[in-house]
C-alpha cells in the first residue's frame, strides 16, 4: 500500500513531461512558423535541457523557450525525486520479488501451507526451513508482512479462510496445512475451507482450549495442538524427567546436532511388505533403530518384535543420525512398479 503514492507521483511526472512536449511543439509550430518536425525537435532539446541549435527568431519564441527551460528543470527534478522515493520504498525490488514469488508458487509441489505467521507460525517456518521442506506462508496482518519479507519467505498477503488465497498458495498440490492463527475462529474456518477443498490433505490446527480442539477435530483437523497445555507439559517434564526431556528435544527437532526421529511408511511398491525387521536387518544395514510401529488401524506397537511381519500402511518410527535415517528411507524406497 505504501508503494502506490510513489508510482502515482512518477506517473504524474511522466504525464507532465509528455504534456509540456506537446504544448511546446504546438507553440513553436505557430509562433516560429516551423514545420511540425522542427517544432517537435526544438521542444525536445529545450525541455530536456540539451540546448538549442538556433535561437528563436521572435520575441514570443524566446520568452516561451525560457518558460519551457524552467518547466523542464522542474519536471526533471520531480521525476528524479519520484524515482529516488520508489527506490527507497523498494518499489522496483518489491515488484521483482513479487514476480519471483508468483513463479515459485506456480511451480511448487508437495509443500506445506502455514496459515498465520505470528510467533507460532514463525517457529513452524523455522522448523520447516531446517528440515529443508518447501512451504508457503499466508497472513493478512500488515505488521507481519514486513517480517516475512525480511525473512525471505514465500508468502501471500491474504487469509487462509479464502478459497482464492488457498488456491494461490497451491492447496491442490500441497502435502499439508497448518492452521496457526492466533484466532480460534480463524483456525476453525481455515480447517473447514481446506478440508472441503482437499479431503485427503493433512491438517494440523492450533487451539487455545479443549472446547476449540473438539470443534477443530469435528471440522476435519487430523491433529490439534494446544500451545498452552503443551508448554505446561514440557515444563513439567523438564522438572520431573530433565534428561528424558533433553533427549526428546534433541531428536525431535530438525535443527538437532546428531540424532532425530523419522517416520517411514511401508508401501507395497517398496517390496518390503511381509518381511520382518530381522529379515531386513535394519539396524545392521542402516544403523537406525525402529522404536515403534504405527499400524494401519491407528494403534502403536511399542518395542516391536524383530520377527513381526510388516504390512502395507505400517509407519515405522525410527531414531538415528541423518545419514542412518537416509539409508533407512532408501531401504524402503519404491522398487516395484504399481500395476493399474
Amino acid at each position: 500500500m505504501e508503494k502506490t503514492p510513489s508510482i502515482r507521483r512518477f506517473a504524474y511526472a511522466v504525464a507532465a513531461f509528455i504534456g509540456i512536449l506537446a504544448v511546446a511543439t504546438i507553440v513553436f509550430r505557430y509562433v516560429e512558423e516551423e514545420s511540425w518536425v522542427d517544432a517537435a525537435y526544438r521542444s525536445v532539446v529545450t525541455t530536456t535541457l540539451t540546448g538549442l541549435d538556433t535561437r528563436p527568431d521572435t520575441t514570443a519564441g524566446k520568452v516561451f523557450s525560457i518558460f519551457v527551460l524552467f518547466t523542464g528543470v522542474a519536471i526533471f527534478l520531480y521525476v528524479a525525486g519520484a524515482i529516488v522515493e520508489m527506490i527507497a520504498r523498494g518499489v522496483f525490488t518489491g515488484a521483482w520479488a513479487d514476480r519471483r514469488r508468483r513463479r515459485i508458487m506456480e511451480n511448487i509441489r508437495d509443500h506445506y501451507i502455514i496459515c498465520g505467521y505470528g510467533r507460532v507460525g514463525r517457529r513452524i517456518a523455522h522448523e520447516f526451513r531446517s528440515a529443508g521442506v518447501p512451504y508457503v506462508v499466508i497472513d493478512l496482518n500488515p505488521d507481519v508482512i514486513p517480517i516475512a519479507q525480511r525473512a525471505g519467505e514465500i508468502y501471500i498477503e491474504g487469509s487462509g479462510t479464502s478459497d482464492e488465497d488457498l488456491r494461490q498458495a497451491g492447496l491442490e498440490r500441497a502435502r499439508g496445512l497448518v492452521a496457526a492463527s492466533d484466532s480460534d475462529v480463524d483456525n476453525l474456518y481455515i480447517t473447514l475451507t481446506a478440508r472441503d477443498a482437499r479431503p485427503d490433505l493433512q491438517i494440523v490446527a492450533r487451539a487455545s482450549n479443549e472446547d476449540t480442539a473438539v470443534k477443530l477435530s469435528r471440522a476435519g483437523a487430523d491433529r490439534i495442538v494446544q500451545p498452552y497445555a503443551t508448554a505446561g507439559q514440557e515444563m513439567a517434564k523438564l522438572m520431573l524427567k530433565p534428561e528424558v526431556a533433553a533427549f526428546l528435544e534433541i531428536v525431535s527437532t530438525h535443527a538437532g546436532p546428531d540424532l532425530r526421529f523419522e517416520e517411514i511408511v511401508v508401501k507395497r511398491e517398496s517390496g518390503r511388505v511381509g518381511k520382518s525387521i530381522r529379515d531386513l536387518r535394519i539396524r545392521r544395514e542402516t544403523g537406525a533403530v525402529v522404536i515403534t510401529i504405527r499400524r494401519p488401524d491407528g494403534t502403536f506397537e511399542t518395542t516391536p518384535s524383530p520377527d513381526h511381519a510388516l504390512v502395507e500402511g505400517d509407519v515405522l518410527i525410527a531414531v538415528g543420525t541423518e545419514e542412518e535415517l537416509r539409508a533407512l528411507e532408501e531401504l524402503f524406497a519404491a522398487r516395484e512398479p504399481v500395476a493399474d
